[in-house]
């Protein structure tokens, strides 16, 4: 096999997501199974340098899982020739700086969501990003979750017949930092909307793609937030007043005549199979979906029971439903995109997730937040891929 190098400048790898997922469990990975392979006998193996503010952590970081380079230095990174893509994973509010000196660098551009702070800053990404000619690429890793890869074959086989509705739970019980000596598990800044935490412009984005490429275009939104939680310990064990929203209770409207909601909650114990799952109804059958998992009713096997709150319940409800198998191998979803991405980097093959996605992602955020400010139901307008990526 012949070796394709391929540089990838990773920025925010000291971050949880940055390290345990995109850089030890998609990049290296790729590297420690031998490559990537692209045709012809070529492999591609990415060779990263890891970027970010702190050299102490970097340096750790990179003598743990053998990587050779590593810089505080991302201007200098930008400049070298032989690195041809920038990935971010750092700091929301300073993403559009940071890819802007990436796009001006020419580099391909692959990034985390959310893509901005604000849907105006997303498109000018987008935009930017065309008009230099650099393939871009948004991460939405949900869409390659086993479970919902699972779940878009059943609606893709037409097993639910008219798909009439969509519930979705998400979340687990945040530790506040100040009870029983259990640390908080998420870090203090998702709780500071002065540092653009929240639970609805983090998680709106995810909905965003999964609701638009699992079922139908978003069209409308209703979003009830909270912070239920409004003292909290940061991780130097100092107590701070939570600004951001832990909860948000969304309705969405979508094409087709399919109404979704979907709770999102750092504030809830967990009584279901996985931390996220998603419930949907059609007229032909129903079926559940988790990150890995995916059970199905179908309209043969549906009960027929009826209310009678005086007589013991005679159904065991979770009998009737059936196992989807995997019937693949279904890898890490972030490793999945990746490849992806970078076949896209290297052999020009299709790669959907633009920035114009990312936009969109950032677009349900605001008007969730919007909604719970004005208590209403708002529109979504449509943002097309040609107005925006026309260079």
């Amino acid at each position: 096999m012949q070796e394709k190098r391929i540089g990838i400048i990773m920025n925010g790898v000291t971050g949880r997501m940055g390290l345990n997922q995109h850089l030890i469990r998609s990049v290296l990975a790729i590297r420690n199974n031998g490559g990537l392979p692209i045709g012809d006998g070529t492999v591609l193996m990415p060779d990263p340098i890891l970027v970010g503010r702190n050299e102490a952590k970097l340096k750790a970081i990179a003598d743990a899982n053998g990587v050779t380079r590593y810089s505080t230095d991302l201007a200098r990174c930008l400049g070298d020739e032989k690195d041809e893509i920038y990935f971010d994973s750092g700091t929301t509010g300073l993403r559009e700086t940071f890819v802007s000196q990436a796009i001006d660098a020419g580099k391909n551009v692959y990034c985390e969501k959310p893509l901005s702070t604000t849907v105006e800053s997303a498109l000018r990404l987008a935009k930017k990003a065309a008009s230099a000619g650099v393939k871009q690429g948004i991460v939405q890793d949900k869409l390659f979750l086993p479970g919902v890869r699972k779940l878009k074959r059943l609606i893709d086989s037409g097993f639910f017949g008219r798909i009439l509705s969509v519930r979705g739970e998400f979340g687990y019980w945040v530790f506040e930092g100040d009870w029983g000596g259990q640390p908080a598990q998420r870090p203090s800044w998702n709780y500071r909307k002065e540092e653009d935490g929240g639970i609805i412009l983090d998680m709106f984005c995810h909905w965003r793609y999964v609701l638009d490429h699992t079922f139908a275009p978003v069209q409308s939104v209703s979003c009830m937030g909270a912070t239920h939680i409004p003292q909290r310990v940061d991780e130097n064990g100092k107590t701070y007043q939570a600004t951001a929203d832990d909860a948000a209770y969304g309705s969405f409207q979508l094409e087709g005549d399919i109404f979704a909601q979907i709770n999102s909650s750092w504030t809830t114990r967990v009584y279901r199979d996985e931390l996220f799952n998603l419930h949907v109804d059609g007229t032909e059958g129903s079926a559940i979906a988790g990150l890995r998992d995916c059970k199905t009713q179908h309209r043969v096997n549906t009960p027929k029971p009826t209310w009678n709150p005086d007589l013991p319940n005679p159904f065991k409800f979770r009998e009737h439903w059936q196992e989807v198998p995997d019937n693949a191998n279904f890898e890490n979803a972030f490793k999945v995109q990746w490849e992806l991405y970078l076949k896209h980097v290297v052999l020009g093959t299709p790669f959907p997730h633009t920035f114009v996605d990312g936009a969109r992602g950032v677009q349900l955020a605001e008007l969730g937040l919007k909604s719970w400010s004005e208590r209403r139901w708002l529109d979504v307008p449509v943002i097309k891929d040609a107005d925006v990526l026309k260079a």
